[in-house]
């Protein structure tokens, strides 16, 4: 072994714990960028094999009614390989033992080689004669603890049918089971049933007809033009209007939360590998600072520029080294956790976490590359000083006096304390580094904490000011106004508001978005729109009002004109004004005033639903009766809506804040530890002196601790802007058209980045304290060779 490798092992030993504590902040972005990178591979791979091996449709379409007899027109259409047929329903389900309204969609047995086949997990498939047998979606026979043999009742054309459940199964279609138009799934009170498609055909007039549509597409073929020629096929038959696999719902929420994950990839890891570099830099800088009598002895003994940069390369790469073994093993326990979470949500008959050797060669290069960047100035440094200047220790700065001095300020203060401040001052540079190095750590812990509080803003601002209804009642169909005055009279409303949702196709230069206009009444009391400042905006007499995100997709502002395509009756086109913008967190949402909504379409004063106010022990009997009325297809309870929320992301927000405050925190104390150690080595001959001049242990400690004290202080409310800066920057990277989450920091969220970083200093004072009582005097005023 030659003498600058002992000399690396020797040192490394000697710094082990300041290396450990750079490799743990290495460790931090290798682990972050090995769970996205790795749980983003599992998400993807399974989820193309799974679309492939069950035949997930490429396009989907919904319609009033149409003949079997279309089905050969369908599959001349240029592009299309595969035709497949159906009838679905939504109804509304009775659950033993479950109070609260449920509904779920009825959806006709695909053929075991057509499209959007099943994957039995338990049971069997219900048998051709039977019309009583089904299968429910595993999400809703988890919520409800099914299995074959269970029974549950539903609501089939205004009749209630007995239904025994045979299987348990997952399908492409409803990787990600979400009931259309609501912002979070609630899978004990939406479920997906499959049943044979005879009963179901007869229930509905449906015999020798359908009104759902899947195709299937060769890989030369333009959904577009597909689709284009399909609308107008399926116009004369009620055609909703046709989308292509990316805008179906699952696979909609599916691609959102891969995006997010790829924007965590890029924006997370590389906050916590730039403070890793930044580090090297710094450590590496100040610990040559204290070896240039060393360097100059190595450099007269004949050691090349070469051999010296690469001795300290070399300790730099054990580092990164360390640092990339650690981070490896923690991001595949982190991913793994984070694969486990996302089958809670994503329902794949299996989801196989996978870690590539391309993510690890990509972890080790991006770990390099980072920390070797923050190491090369500082090797760099070192080898241009010459022998004869290295000899010499680091010239004291120019004497000039202090701010403290200017201002006659010093007679108030003590000795020990007049030091640090001088200290502080006189070196200014390395100040600054240390103030940035612990600010960097304060703003990495606010990443992991700001998410729970955005989450309990938006639900205030969704379910508190947004929506104050009690329960939503959709009906089956377009029906007159009596009937929400019908409903006021219930006993137990305190209040009730009309409202229509029609499904549109909104058009603007070459973009085009589908979404639903809501028709509410101009002052709405229970559905209120907001703006920037959550002031009630009236919605205007005529025009429509988009959500800020909404507008953006389709390049519109106030007054611009889009073009209206409504889905549904005679499939008009209208030219309609932009009135207003509002600022939502989720989904794509038009709004209009109810009675300009009605003249849009001819209608008179029809609605599709009503929202209500209820008295509290009112509740229970007025949603088991809306269940049993033939008219209402489906009823939302606002608490039950928000505790799926919380229930929905809850686990989510835990475990992220879990893995970053561990990695957050793990980051605060290598930096707050390394800067306290650097500088004990930096000032171990002056504080050895100031001993040996009579100084006692309190007075040296109170001079070292006092200093990362001051900085620790100033670099707080430094850190507290850099992570808000850093927060919205991962807030713009990780939004989709699904959720945006609000750039909200609530005082928690300071207070606990303050506190780590206030723990993290308290501790490596403690351990640098201890370092200063075993000082050896004699030692440390020795000079090193």
């Amino acid at each position: 072994m030659s003498t600058l490798s002992r000399k690396l092992w020797r040192e490394t030993w000697a710094l082990r714990g300041q290396v450990l504590a750079i490799a743990v902040v290495i460790a931090g972005g290798v682990s972050t960028l090995v769970m996205a990178l790795a749980t983003l591979d599992s998400l993807t791979l399974t989820r193309d094999a799974f679309y492939r091996d069950y035949g997930f449709a490429d396009v989907f379409v919904s319609l009033k009614r149409a003949p079997e007899s279309l089905r050969e027109p369908i599959a001349a259409i240029p592009g299309v390989q595969r035709v497949e047929t159906r009838v679905v329903a939504a109804v509304n389900l009775d659950i033993p033992d479950f109070a609260d309204p449920a509904t779920g969609v009825l959806v006709s047995v695909p053929a075991r080689d057509g499209l959007n086949r099943l994957h039995l997990l338990a049971g069997r498939l219900p048998e051709p004669e039977r019309d009583d047998e089904t299968v429910v979606s595993q999400a809703f026979a988890d919520a409800h603890g099914f299995r074959p043999g269970d029974h549950l009742s539903a609501i089939i054309d205004g009749r209630l049918q007995r239904l025994k459940i045979v299987g348990i199964a997952v399908s492409p279609e409803y990787i990600y089971q979400i009931k259309p138009g609501d912002l979070f799934p609630d899978f004990a009170r939406h479920g997906v049933l499959w049943m044979n498609r005879e009963p179901l055909a007869r229930a509905y007039d449906m015999d020798g007809a359908f009104n759902d549509l899947l195709l299937g597409l060769t890989r030369e073929a333009r959904p577009k033009d597909v689709i284009e020629r399909l609308d107008v096929l399926l116009e004369p038959y009620g055609g909703l209007g046709a989308i292509e696999r990316s805008d179906q719902l699952s696979d909609r929420y599916l691609a959102a939360e891969l995006q997010q994950l790829a924007g965590m990839a890029r924006l997370i890891p590389g906050v916590f590998l730039g403070v890793a570099a930044f580090l090297l830099n710094v450590v590496l800088g100040r610990l040559i600072g204290t070896q240039r009598d060393q360097i100059a002895i190595l450099k007269a003994f004949g050691y090349s520029a070469w051999q010296i940069g690469g001795h300290y390369v070399q300790w730099a790469l054990v580092i990164i080294l360390l640092g990339l073994i650690i981070g490896l093993g923690a991001g595949l326990w982190f991913g793994l956790m984070m694969a486990e979470l996302y089958r809670g949500f994503f329902h794949f008959p299996y989801l196989a976490f996978s870690l590539r050797p391309q993510v690890i060669a990509i972890a080790a290069l991006v770990t390099l590359g980072a920390g070797l960047a923050g190491t090369l100035a500082a090797v760099r440094r070192a080898v241009r000083l010459p022998p004869a200047e290295a000899m010499r220790p680091e010239p004291p700065p120019r004497y000039r006096p202090t701010l403290v001095e200017r201002f006659g300020l010093q007679r108030f203060l003590s000795q020990p304390t007049r030091m640090i401040l001088r200290h502080i001052e006189r070196r200014p540079l390395k100040s600054l580094l240390s103030i940035l190095g612990i600010a960097l750590a304060c703003g990495i812990l606010m990443v992991g904490r700001f998410q729970e509080g955005a989450l309990d803003y938006l639900i205030q601002v969704q379910y508190g000011l947004a929506q104050r209804d009690d329960l939503t009642v959709t009906f089956s169909e377009p029906t007159s106004r009596r009937v929400v005055l019908e409903l006021a009279a219930r006993p137990g409303v305190d209040w009730a508001e009309p409202m229509r949702q029609v499904a549109v196709r909104l058009r603007h230069a070459n973009a085009s978005e589908s979404t639903a206009i809501q028709g509410l009444d101009a002052n709405s009391r229970l559905r209120r729109i907001l703006d920037d400042q959550l002031q009630v905006q009236t919605l205007p007499a005529a025009g429509l009002v988009l959500s800020d995100q909404l507008a953006r997709l389709l390049y519109v502002g106030v007054g611009d004109r889009v073009e209206v395509e409504i889905l549904e009756g005679r499939r008009e086109r209208h030219r309609v004004v932009v009135s207003g913008l509002v600022r939502e967190f989720t989904g794509l949402s038009a709004y209009m005033d109810l009675d300009a909504l009605n003249r849009l379409l001819g209608e008179g004063e029809a609605v599709t639903g009503a929202l209500l106010a209820v008295a509290p022990g009112a509740r229970a009997a007025l949603v088991a009766e809306l269940k049993a009325a033939p008219r209402v297809a489906g009823v939302t309870d606002r608490l039950t809506a928000i505790q799926s929320f919380m229930d929905s992301m809850t686990e989510i927000v835990l475990s992220f804040a879990f893995v970053s405050t561990l990695l957050a925190g793990s980051i605060a104390f290598g930096v707050v530890y390394n800067d306290a150690r650097i500088t004990l080595t930096e000032r171990a001959r002056e504080l050895a002196t100031l001993r040996v001049l009579g100084f006692s242990l309190g007075e040296i400690t109170a001079i070292l601790l006092g200093e990362l004290a001051l900085l620790t202080a100033i670099a707080i409310p430094v850190g507290f802007i850099i992570g808000w800066g850093l927060i919205a920057l991962i807030v713009r990277g990780i939004e989709s058209e699904l959720y945006r989450i609000p750039l909200i920091l609530e005082p928690g969220v300071f207070s606990f980045a303050a506190s780590v970083i206030l723990a993290a200093a308290l501790l490596s004072g403690l351990l640098v304290g201890r370092r200063l009582r075993e000082l050896d005097l004699v030692a440390v005023l020795k000079t090193q060779e």
